[in-house]
């Protein structure tokens, strides 16, 4: 009997599995079809995961200006307010000639969307405005917005995650600055690379060829470690409290049958 069950369950998961494939099969297709998109690159993890990869500029090289640090204490502002509301204290403000235009802090608990992250809250503040009335002739719409953050200059205070910073290369964000390292799911070097090589597998080129099609343009420029102590405090204090809001986790199940240890 404890055969038979083993063997459903395995016929059971690999039939999930494939079915899980040709999904994820299905969506890479739909994505390589969207006008943003170019043609896959490899994507391949650097040898050392350090908080802040060591490829990046780091604010303690003393080069860059007060501006950058007023805008990233503003980031920081935008992830307190985030742990008021019991959210991952990330904050981040976008910044277009020296003026925020967007601006936005974790909200994934409260959607229960887990792609709620600072960069996407803050792109949405910008994209909110956009309607095809606005923007008759095909094409244009994208023709616009592409320009428009390849004049803007995002501010995080954590690194980038990998959805995120492809994200921010499919729009062709100028530059990003972040405060600490992600050592788990960063995009911007930690994990993948996505700064220096596009967005991978979801489209963007890395053949450095400029055919003015924003869509194959390379990353975006990225300086690392601006105010990097706060932003990590923040974190630290969140998950020293404990998330109220982690699932809980499930009781492991014992055989009711003794037949099953068979």
């Amino acid at each position: 009997m404890a055969m038979a069950m083993a063997t459903q369950i395995i016929r059971r998961s690999e039939a999930e599995m494939q079915m899980a494939s040709r999904r994820l099969s299905d969506l890479n297709n739909r994505l390589l079809q969207l006008p943003l998109l170019g043609s896959p690159v490899g994507t391949e993890t650097p040898e050392s995961r350090s908080p802040l990869p060591t490829s990046h500029s780091n604010f303690m090289d003393g080069t860059l200006s007060s501006d950058v640090v007023t805008f990233m204490h503003l980031a920081v502002e935008e992830a307190k307010k985030a742990l008021a509301r019991l959210e991952v204290p990330v904050g981040c403000v976008i910044v277009e000639n020296g003026k925020v235009i967007g601006s936005g802090s974790n909200r994934v608990n409260e959607t229960r969307n887990a792609t709620r992250h600072a960069e996407m809250e803050a792109v949405d503040m910008i994209l909110a405005p956009w309607t095809p009335s606005e923007c008759p002739e095909a094409g244009s719409i994208k023709e616009q917005l592409t320009k428009k953050f390849g004049e803007c200059e995002l501010y995080v205070t954590c690194e980038p995650c990998i959805m995120c910073a492809a994200a921010l290369a499919i729009l062709g964000i100028k530059k990003v600055y972040y405060g600490c390292g992600n050592d788990r799911f960063g995009g911007c070097g930690s994990i993948l690379p996505l700064d220096t090589d596009g967005c991978g597998g979801c489209g963007n080129s890395s053949s450095g060829e400029d055919d003015g099609d924003s869509a194959k343009r390379r990353g975006f420029e990225c300086v690392g470690g601006i105010l990097a102590d706060e932003g990590i405090a923040l974190l630290r204090g969140f998950y020293e409290q404990g998330n109220p809001n982690a699932p809980r986790p499930h009781r492991p199940v014992r055989a009711q049958d003794s037949s099953l240890a068979d």
